[in-house]
């Protein structure tokens, strides 16, 4: 059976790419969002995120009438539900759990246009057993029709899990080349899974379980995680012994079988900085090591932000006459990796705001990628342009290397300089 209409539930930063992606192939895409403004801007043929040749596909899909987006599920042939999976809020030294709500939400949304021949394939990174539990959300709203998980292989509803594997700001490329791990939860749902995603994947589609195809996606970040934390652990011991950690990496590099990865301010993003708690959650007394390499990358933002004090201190013993209200502080960065808009889980984001809540001036920021500051940021705070920042700055944050931040030939020479990216050393 062949997929004419496809349905995108969520259209964020791995939704709104999918259902690009689907409608550049001729698919007709509903996409739906339960964000007006969101959906207003996507029937205008226009982005709410920044990714690069995004913008381009989203507006001839809108033209040509191959996407649009609504905020109520409406019928068709396969639904893939990309919406996030965050932990739920835990008291300090808890092991974060996975939060599924909006997961059953979409669930319980396209619930009511689910048909016999229908398949729904869940994408957003999540849990063990995640894709089976929105199996069975679905078979309680819809008890007229069977799901694998009684039907098999005869089940009127196929149900598959396909994490997302891709990198942001290279997510248009890598959606068409990079493999994809297809766990269905029978043989059926998964070879109709592949069908679907042959539309426009040409990297592998490797078939497995649910199961193993959740733990995939959990397994890759945490391996990411734990490699992060070695550098970021490594960067905090240099600075102790009064080393340059970033040559020492790329001295330690030069052997064939060590590739180090660069420490930062800590992790961010949606699924690194989240997923390694899935796997610690479901195994605590098992998951030591990457337990730790949580613990070590979230530590690292509060040891940025002590830095920053402690350059306050310094600047304010070298210049006597001035006070902490006379300290200007600029932040270079917010997102949290380069040349991306997405501020979700960033280290960045939190040292900024921990600086502009306890310094005693207006700290400045310098984001590229937005146009307005947070909400959730410090009054105490004010977004500037590069050049602007340069000449009012005394204490500069280093916290995203932005190519932007990379092409500043120099700085001036009275600016005290905290770089956590090694970009300006």
């Amino acid at each position: 059976m062949s997929f004419e209409t496809v349905s995108v539930i969520g259209l964020g930063y791995i939704g709104l790419p999918t259902a690009a992606m689907f409608a550049s192939r001729k698919k007709k895409v509903i996409g739906v969002d339960v964000n007006q403004n969101a959906v207003d801007t996507i029937n205008r043929g226009e982005i709410h995120i920044v990714e690069p040749d995004l913008d381009m596909i989203v507006h001839a899909a809108v033209t040509e009438g191959y996407l649009k987006a609504v905020t109520t599920p409406e019928p068709a042939d396969a639904f893939l539900i990309a919406v996030p999976t965050p932990f739920k809020e835990c008291a300090e030294g808890e092991i974060p759990e996975p939060d599924l709500r909006f997961i059953e939400a979409a669930s319980k949304a396209i619930a009511p246009v689910l048909k016999k021949g229908d398949l729904v394939i869940l994408e957003s990174t999540s849990p063990v057993g995640a894709t089976e539990q929105m199996a069975e959300w679905l078979a309680e709203a819809r008890s007229d029709l069977s799901f694998p998980q009684i039907g098999g292989e005869n089940a009127d509803v196929n149900v598959a899990h396909c994490p997302e594997r891709v990198l942001p700001g290279h997510v248009v490329r890598e959606l068409v080349e990079n493999d994809r791990v297809i766990g269905g939860m029978s043989t059926r749902c998964s070879q109709r899974s592949v069908e679907l995603y042959k539309t426009f994947v040409l990297g592998d589609c490797v078939i497995t379980n649910a199961r193993t195809a959740e733990m995939a996606k959990l397994t890759e970040n945490s391996c990411r995680d734990v490699q992060i934390a070695f550098a970021n652990e490594l960067s905090i011991i240099c600075d102790k012994l009064d080393i340059n950690v970033w040559e020492l990496i790329s001295l330690a590099n030069r052997h064939p079988r060590i590739n180090i990865l660069q420490p930062g301010p800590g992790v961010g993003g949606h699924c690194i900085a989240v997923d390694p708690w899935f796997i610690v959650s479901k195994a605590p007394d098992e998951a030591k090591l990457i337990h730790t390499a949580r613990l070590v990358n979230d530590a690292k933002p509060a040891w940025v932000t002590n830095k920053v004090k402690l350059a306050v201190a310094d600047f304010l013993q070298n210049n006597p006459t001035k006070t902490a209200k006379d300290v200007r502080i600029t932040c270079f960065g917010l997102a949290f990796k380069p040349d991306i808009d997405d501020l979700r889980e960033s280290p960045a984001l939190a040292i900024g705001q921990e600086i502009a809540s306890s310094h005693p001036a207006v700290v400045n920021f310098v984001e590229p990628n937005i146009l307005t500051m947070p909400e959730n940021i410090s009054n105490n705070a004010r977004l500037l342009q590069i050049d602007d920042a340069i000449t009012k700055t005394d204490i500069a944050v280093m916290l995203v290397d932005h190519k932007e931040f990379k092409a500043i030939k120099e700085l001036p020479k009275t600016m005290v300089v905290v770089d956590s990216k090694g970009i300006w050393k």
